[in-house]
């Protein structure tokens, strides 16, 4: 493999051009043909039935419910919706397909020619892109492989794979971008913002989780290179299934390099599939990536088209929330924000779980700070997203409730996030655990001064002289005594009365 160039030596000559298409998992109850159960995390191949595991004989229905949610995502999407559209059969074989083809949407999509926009947070402030989208079809989800053996979790090098049909039929849309093309130092970032756009818009619509942790999210990078003011469009590499914003941004980056890398040493880009390794960042050939004539699409002969009604469409679009960036320019008002604090607060992908702390009790300004202070921090570390780690909003509101109660300080409520973050129960619990609550109790507090005082008698007397700004260094004694855990202010308040 040819040496990849630096980001900005390959934006110097080349154009990245991208089109992303991200998969949605529905939360319907059923599947999208059967009426098989979609819960996460069942035993393997326990929600499965004839349909779904696409015996002979067995017939598909079409799930109203995911018709309907198809429907309410196109129209957010500002698309186009199909007075009438029908399902296709997409043939190719991989392991994980029961029936070896796919019931999908091909010429005939629900939804089409839409546009969103986004917001991107950059240094010079937030910008906005438009979006356009050529379709939101529905298919169905494929089954989950296991490869067991090896060091990758990958097909090759394992010992043996292992499938689980679980996943097979669950409702699908797959929401397709026209060609984006912008500044190339934006495109990566473009592609984060988008990404994490949709799971704003959708989350909203209650049609799914938008869990990209679970796999109900999950993004397909198309890339290609084109020469600076060259027309033609380049060869374009597919990283597929990656499943959180950060990935998306370091997949497209990548790829703008290993692309640069390949065109330089005057070799030709593949067009193939590509597998995304969270662990550095880098991505590895998959297979040839096919073309639409190769999957030898033809209409599902078992299923009926689907004709929605105006009046239905329309009913639908009713029911649409606000858009997200209306949302977030009343949050903004709402919590006090300043444009540079919404900005950081978008750029962490913080939004979201800075309104479930602020709807679980804490103020919007303490919680900002934790998510984009020491959550951040502890998440960079980690080279993990914000959203990961694993403390939920109730428990971060948890925490603020006990400072706000003056049981913990700042610096206890460290340890506090240290004990949730590690698995040792809901702050309450890690504060009885692990004895750190403040101490409060005139007695115990009124010991340490006098101890402090004794073992600080120039310092006692500079207060004594009126130098009040001194007792800063005797609280820090009883601070240091007491392991942090005293009440500042109780402790400054008893050294002033016992120094008159």
């Amino acid at each position: 493999m040819t040496a990849l160039v630096e980001l900005d030596d390959a934006l110097s000559r080349y154009q990245p051009v991208m089109g992303l298409e991200v998969h949605i998992e529905l939360n319907t109850a059923s599947k999208m043909f059967c009426g098989c159960a979609t819960g996460f995390g069942a035993e393997p191949n326990t929600q499965v039935c004839p349909v779904c595991l696409g015996l002979p004989g067995a017939l598909p229905v079409v799930n109203a419910k995911a018709v309907e949610s198809a429907i309410r995502i196109g129209l957010a999407l500002n698309c186009q919706i199909a007075a009438w559209c029908r399902f296709a059969r997409k043939n190719y074989f991989y392991p994980d397909m029961p029936k070896n083809f796919q019931t999908s949407q091909y010429d005939e999509p629900i939804a089409h020619d839409g546009w969103t926009e986004i917001e991107v947070p950059t240094a010079d402030g937030v910008e906005t892109y438009r979006i356009e989208i050529e379709r939101a079809h529905m298919e169905e989800d494929t089954g989950k492989s296991l490869h067991v053996g090896g060091a990758t979790g990958r097909i090759h090098g394992a010992d043996h794979s292992l499938v689980d049909y679980n996943r097979a039929g669950i409702p699908l849309i797959e929401i397709v971008t026209k060609t984006i093309e912008v500044p190339g130092d934006k495109a990566a970032l473009v592609a984060r913002a988008y990404v994490s756009h949709l799971r704003d818009l959708i989350g909203g619509l209650g049609v799914s989780d938008v869990r990209m942790d679970q796999g109900s999210l999950r993004c397909d990078v198309n890339l290609s290179l084109k020469p600076l003011g060259s027309e033609e469009l380049g060869t374009r590499s597919e990283t597929k299934n990656v499943n959180s914003f950060r990935s998306v941004e370091r997949a497209a980056t990548y790829e703008i390099r290993r692309h640069a890398a390949i065109l330089d040493a005057g070799e030709k880009v593949v067009q193939e599939t590509r597998h995304f390794h969270e662990s550095d960042g880098s991505t590895s050939a998959g297979r040839e990536k096919s073309d639409a004539d190769d999957y030898r699409y033809f209409p599902e002969p078992d299923l009926a088209p689907i004709a929605p009604s105006r009046d239905w469409v329309e009913e639908l679009r009713g029911t649409l929330p606000e858009p997200p960036s209306v949302r977030r320019r009343r949050l903004q008002d709402d919590w006090d924000f300043s444009d540079l604090d919404m900005r950081d607060t978008i750029g962490a992908g913080a939004l979201d779980l800075i309104v479930a702390t602020v709807d679980a009790g804490a103020a919007p300004q303490a919680a900002r700070k934790w998510w984009l202070g020491e959550l951040a921090r502890r998440a960079n570390e980690q080279d993990v997203d914000l959203a990961a780690l694993p403390i939920t909003p109730q428990q971060v509101a948890g925490i603020q409730a006990l400072i706000d109660a003056g049981r913990v300080n700042d610096k206890l409520a460290r340890q506090v996030f240290d004990g949730v973050l590690a698995g040792e129960g809901d702050p309450e619990e890690v504060v009885a655990s692990r004895g750190i609550e403040v101490v409060s109790d005139d007695s115990a507090l009124g010991d340490a001064v006098d101890r402090a005082i004794e073992a600080n008698p120039d310092v006692a007397q500079k207060i004594r002289d009126g130098k009040v700004a001194a007792a800063g260094a005797l609280i820090g004694a009883v601070m240091k005594e007491m392991r942090g855990q005293a009440d500042a202010a109780r402790v400054r308040e008893l050294i002033l009365e016992k120094l008159g």
